[in-house]
């Protein structure tokens, strides 16, 4: 058997867990080979081992059938190894073409760098992989898919046939995951083999070869994707029986709670991005807002939590107005936060675990006194949510949150927010890359508190998980709500309409 990568009894530690516990994964030539596991299994780290990023303490490396010694990233990208981040190593205000020869520059005789042919070599690249993109454009003015195909263009670049993938799919739109579905069965037709680490069963099933499965950093089992099935897959994973169907008993809805009027919203760039937007969330119901990503969702959310200034309009929370008041203190009057970007307004990184959990709290009366923490009762806190939540970290209370893998991360988020019980709690991507097992939970905590009375308003670029989880969805595309609809009586086409900019109205004329 040809394998082109294979990583034997490979042992990872770090302080206070075995990242990788006595793990072997043998990766076959021109293949589609998933990386599947639980938050924390240790699927990062092992490719990390393969990239360069850490050195094992046990176990060895072969590739093409040779052992070898992989020390840093110069190592694996000299052996044809090349790595996609789950958040992407670009330099936002370098170009495309900047970005991709960062590090292996071509010169004129002159020194100067030789943009007429990285521009004439990108091109080439970009035609036989089917990976458009303008060399020119600043990283800061693409969507997250043009970026996330600049990284692959950057492995291309430098000759890579081993290609990490490292939850390639949890930024991006349905539209842009097809779209990379088809890039990498094109790449395998190419020559390149293919390591894919996801919590996504659909596109395993979809796209994969072979699956080997880790469960808290020890290998469980390697199986063809053709036996295999979804639940089959999941049960490997999280060592139980997953239940796919949200429990969602039918109730009545309470007073409105959350109420937008009129809402006009600038972007960034100071162009319109929320249009004369009216929606009301009352208590005990789920509003979802579906729709292509960069069609206004982050400047409504950025508008009702005080990240971004309102042009005009209303935004009512129990019927007081919030526009004139500090994120802390829309905080304080019932308002909560799941925001989309974990890393930028969720946590701050060089923070414990602890201490990113009380971080809207710390002045309260529980967890100070005059001023001065109460070091104990912010521990205690910590426990009591590490264990409710499972988020799983290396020194417990006392982790430091960069530390953490990306899906504990999003598991402290959502422990802190929803401990709060807000009355109105905005949800956005609350699941990406979380594993089959975290998403039942923390589906099941969202339900729970629409179930006790909280009004919930839910962004994901999920369709399923908006069909799934909301009492009622609106369709935002080009920051105008196209349409408001109720799950049970629509579906992804009706759905899919709406958010390319057809209205209800005009969807059900044409019937």
């Amino acid at each position: 058997m040809s394998y082109e990568v294979e990583m034997l009894n490979i042992t990872k530690e770090f302080p206070g867990i075995k990242a990788n516990d006595n793990v072997t994964l043998r990766v076959k030539k021109g293949s589609i080979h998933a990386l599947l596991g639980e938050n924390g299994a240790g699927k990062s780290t092992l490719m990390s081992v393969l990239f360069g990023l850490y050195e094992q303490e046990a176990g060895i490396i072969k590739v093409r059938g040779e052992e070898v010694k992989i020390n840093n990233p110069n190592d694996a990208s000299d052996l044809g190894i090349g790595m996609v981040h789950q958040h992407f190593k670009l330099v936002e205000n370098f170009t495309v073409a900047q970005n991709i020869i960062l590090g292996s520059e071509p010169t004129t005789k002159t020194g100067a760098i030789d943009y007429a042919l990285v521009s004439k070599n990108i091109k080439k690249l970009s035609e036989e992989f089917h990976l458009s993109i303008d060399p020119s454009s600043l990283i800061e003015d693409i969507s997250v898919g043009a970026q996330q195909r600049v990284e692959i263009l950057k492995m291309l670049y430098r000759s890579s046939d081993i290609l990490i993938f490292d939850e390639p799919t949890a930024v991006l739109t349905p539209q842009e995951i097809t779209e990379l579905m088809a890039i990498m069965r094109n790449l395998v037709k190419q020559g390149k083999t293919i390591i894919l680490i996801t919590h996504k069963l659909k596109e395993i099933m979809e796209v994969a070869d072979e699956v080997t499965v880790l469960r808290r950093g020890r290998y469980i089992d390697t199986v063809s994707v053709a036996d295999s099935t979804e639940r089959s897959l999941a049960e490997l994973m999280v060592g139980r029986e997953i239940d796919f169907n949200v429990d969602k008993p039918d109730q009545e809805t309470g007073k409105s709670v959350l109420e937008i009027k009129n809402l006009n919203v600038n972007d960034v760039r100071n162009l319109p991005a929320v249009k004369n937007v009216s929606l009301e969330v009352k208590a005990g119901e789920i509003l979802g807002i579906a729709g292509i990503d960069g069609n206004g969702q982050d400047e409504l959310i950025f508008a009702i939590s005080g990240l971004n200034k309102v042009e005009s309009g209303s935004i009512l929370l129990n019927g007081e107005n919030l526009l004139n008041l500090s994120i802390a203190n829309r905080n304080h009057k019932g308002l909560g936060h799941i925001p989309s970007d974990r890393h930028k307004h969720g946590l701050i990184l060089d923070f414990m675990l602890e201490e990113n959990l009380i971080i809207h709290d710390y002045n309260k009366a529980k967890f100070s006194n005059k001023g001065v923490l109460n070091q104990s009762a912010i521990t205690n806190n910590a426990d009591h949510l590490i264990e409710e939540f499972d988020i799983r970290s290396g020194n417990g209370a006392k982790t430091l949150t960069r530390s953490m893998s990306g899906g504990n991360q999003q598991k402290a988020i959502i422990a802190r927010e929803i401990t709060n019980s807000p009355d109105c709690l905005l949800v956005v991507q609350p699941t990406r890359g979380l594993d089959v097992g975290a998403i039942e939970y923390i589906h099941s905590r969202i339900v729970a508190e629409r179930n006790n009375g909280k009004a919930i308003l839910l962004i994901s670029y999920e369709l399923d998980e908006i069909l799934s989880l909301s009492d009622r969805i609106a369709v935002l595309s080009n920051g105008e709500i196209t349409g408001i609809v109720d799950p049970k009586e629509t579906n992804e086409n009706e759905l899919g309409l709406m958010m390319a900019g057809i209205t209800k109205e005009e969807i059900d004329n044409e019937k």
